[in-house]
């Protein structure tokens, strides 16, 4: 269900970027996979969002992040042959590899379309399912694609064959209600896809996963449990008992008595009887499963949420992670100098680094209160506040840390320091306190008002603002007394707020969200950013080009600044706010902080242990005007004198080819038309990747070009 939700979030972001950040936690890499594939016992692939690709050499020993060409979410991976494979995913997207998973291409699918799951029988034959009964088949290696008549409008989410023309396809529909409700569907065909017959329509069960062993015994995963079981290829289905409830995304059988079906809350169940029975096996996470693989009887792979990766070496007994970090959610960031920082969030979570972020090491509070903010006054002296009023100090950089009272079990959101001894928290229900002496004590503060505040920010020893949210409603108090007193600045009506900051007395933002319906059935919200430029009498609504939610904003001087949200949204301003460029870190999870320690070196961190870090102020990035579909090809790829730019229809109309650097620096231009092939000279171009935008009056397609 969080994947359907994340499909709608997703296609809001339209930025396209070569993401200029690192993953550092976890790793290889934090995003959610979806599917797992092994085409030999060493070599094995994972997709998932933002267009991930990870591939390992060593039976999952390490894994490195390939380019995938895409910031689309890839759902399913297949491949042939050893060398060629390929991915599907959102918007239509089909990508293609020949060399091992080195480079990726795209390639034309005719629809804008989710495809959920793609498989192929050959070399040459293959099939991609999706939403709205999409079935699309290719008999060349991908490079067409013809949509089939499914006879269903379902969504299609898995799809498998058992010969050159016998396959199966399972489907569902799912009403968004609470609980959910829904139906699904499971079609054959018995002529390469030409025709599909319904074999089973379901008024309970949604369809997810669908493997046969054989011709003849096929099986179906679903919602709350469900496994169904054919021996008669599909004629008759019979419901199986799993004692579970959860929703199982994936199914794999390694021979005809023993298989595997994961799904919700890192179940895993296993048959050795082939599926009379069921047993429950410990994961050892609670991340949702979408994917799993053998590639022998003893030997397999699981992929899910955040990144998990596991492995199991005897047959399923027991399950290891191939994940390196914390998955736990991080909720806020800081670095005291270029070096040292610190993170921290759910279950008492707090990790540091001393070599910018190469390494985090957890450090242990002997608490397990869930941390939401972290301010350190020097690279030693530090305060980690969070839940049940929990506020924590260390004078020795994190090596021991010492529980103070707070005198309330009000959650704590944000901690500022102004100096050595002078600090505030607030938190939940208006709750306000100030130390005087370096945490020893503290003295709650009447805030006026019973909004959670988020967020607290001082410009000197008396003049501090704080913002909050109650419902969907916003706040901005300021004192000009050290606490003494709050007035109410402003009461922002359906914007809730979440962070703070000022670059001047008078020049200061907050950012938050702003909802643009609040009925719960069809609520509509988007990124709201504030300035003040007078010292908060006044605030401005400034125009930043997204609709993702924004939960921290951060300027390194008058000038620079930028602000993280939901999905992987990051926002950047290089003129104090009049203008926002948006992209993507590269992660499409929760990010609940950014710090920057210098104009190019920043990080942000977020749900599922996401740590990311930049070395060149975010990158520069190009807004991207999408083509209905791909249809370029440039080759070779790479390149080392000149490429060829192909499509199969002919220029009728002047085109207009623009490469980039990676940082958005424009280096070539050449305009061409009335031709269906177009070559340029790239011998000049530095050894690197860059950016080829293609523009007609159709649209602008963008490639990514390797220099060789």
């Amino acid at each position: 269900m969080k994947k359907l939700y994340f499909l709608v979030c997703l296609s809001l972001i339209s930025t396209f970027a070569f993401t200029q950040w690192k993953w550092q936690n976890p790793l290889p890499q934090g995003n959610f996979l979806l599917s797992v594939y092994f085409p030999s016992h060493d070599s094995g692939y994972a997709v998932g969002y933002s267009g991930t690709v990870i591939k390992t050499i060593d039976e999952g020993a390490t894994w490195d992040v390939i380019p995938s060409g895409t910031t689309n979410a890839l759902r399913s991976v297949f491949f042939p042959v050893a060398d060629t494979g390929y991915a599907v995913g959102d918007h239509g997207t089909i990508i293609k590899t020949t060399n091992y998973g080195k480079i990726w291409n795209i390639l034309p699918s005719g629809t804008d379309s989710t495809l959920n799951s793609v498989f192929f029988t050959d070399a040459s034959i293959g099939y991609a399912v999706g939403s709205f009964g999409l079935i699309l088949k290719t008999v060349n290696g991908g490079a067409t694609w013809v949509p089939q008549s499914s006879g269903t409008s379902l969504t299609l989410h898995d799809v498998c064959f058992t010969d050159a023309n016998t396959g199966y396809v399972v489907g569902n529909y799912i009403y968004w209600t609470y609980p959910p409700a829904g139906y699904g569907i499971i079609l054959k065909t018995n002529d390469g896809g030409m025709t599909w017959t319904t074999l089973l329509s379901e008024t309970t069960n949604w369809f997810t996963s669908v493997f046969f062993i054989d011709s003849l015994t096929g099986y179906a995963t679903g919602y709350a449990g469900t496994i169904l079981k054919t021996i008669d290829g599909g004629t008759t289905w019979t419901e199986v008992s799993t004692g579970t409830n959860e929703l199982f995304e994936s199914i794999y059988f390694t021979d005809s008595i023993n298989g595997y079906a994961v799904g919700s809350n890192g179940a895993i169940i296993k048959t050795i009887d082939g599926g009379t029975t069921w047993g429950a096996s410990s994961s050892g996470t609670n991340n949702e499963l979408a994917s799993v693989f053998f590639t022998d009887a003893n030997t397999g792979y699981m992929v899910g949420d955040y990144g998990t990766i596991l492995k199991t070496n005897d047959n399923g007994a027991t399950w290891i992670s191939l994940l390196k970090g914390t998955t736990d959610n991080l909720g806020s960031v800081t670095f005291p100098d270029a070096s040292t920082g610190y993170a921290v969030g759910q279950n008492g979570t707090i990790l540091k680094t001393t070599d910018g972020g190469t390494n985090w090491i957890a450090l242990s509070s002997g608490i397990s209160n869930w941390f939401l903010s972290v301010f350190f006054i020097n690279t030693n002296m530090g305060f980690v506040v969070g839940g049940d009023g929990s506020i924590i100090k260390t004078v020795n950089g994190g090596t021991t840390w010492t529980a103070l009272s707070s005198g309330t079990k009000n959650w704590f959101l944000s901690v500022f320091f102004i100096d050595d001894n002078e600090g505030y928290v607030v938190g939940g229900y208006g709750t306000m306190l100030k130390t005087i002496n370096c945490g020893t004590s503290w003295t709650a503060l009447t805030s006026g008002t019973d909004y959670d505040l988020s967020s607290v920010y001082f410009i000197n020893a008396d003049t501090g603002y704080v913002v909050g949210s109650k419902n969907y409603n916003g706040i901005i108090l300021k004192t000009v007394n050290g606490g003494i007193s709050w007035e109410v600045l402003s009461t922002e009506k359906t914007v809730p707020l979440y962070s703070v900051c000022f670059t001047s007395a008078d020049t200061g933002f907050a950012a938050g969200i702003a909802y643009t319906d609040i009925n719960p059935t069809t609520i509509g919200l988007q990124g709201k950013i504030l300035k003040t430029s007078n010292g908060g009498k006044t605030w401005d609504t400034l125009s930043i080009g997204t609709n993702i939610p924004l939960y921290s904003i951060f300027f390194i001087d008058a000038n620079n600044g930028y602000a993280a949200g939901e999905h992987g949204a990051i926002i950047k301003t290089t003129d104090g706010g009049t203008s926002w460029t948006s992209f993507s870190c590269g992660s499409v999870n929760y990010l609940s902080s950014v710090c920057f320690t210098d104009p190019n070196t920043g990080y942000v961190v977020g749900d599922g242990g996401n740590i990311l870090k930049t070395s060149t102020g975010g990158g520069q990035f190009i807004p991207e005007t999408k083509s209905p579909y791909p249809t370029y090809t440039i080759y070779p790829n790479p390149a080392t004198k000149k490429i060829t730019i192909t499509d199969k229809r002919n220029f009728q109309e002047e085109i207009i080819i623009n490469i980039f650097t990676v940082k958005g620096e424009l280096i070539m231009s050449e305009k061409f038309g009335n031709q269906n092939q177009v070559e340029m000279d790239v011998s000049k171009l530095l050894k690197g990747i860059y950016l080829v935008k293609i523009q007609t009056k159709a649209g602008v397609e963008y490639k990514k070009l390797i220099v060789d």
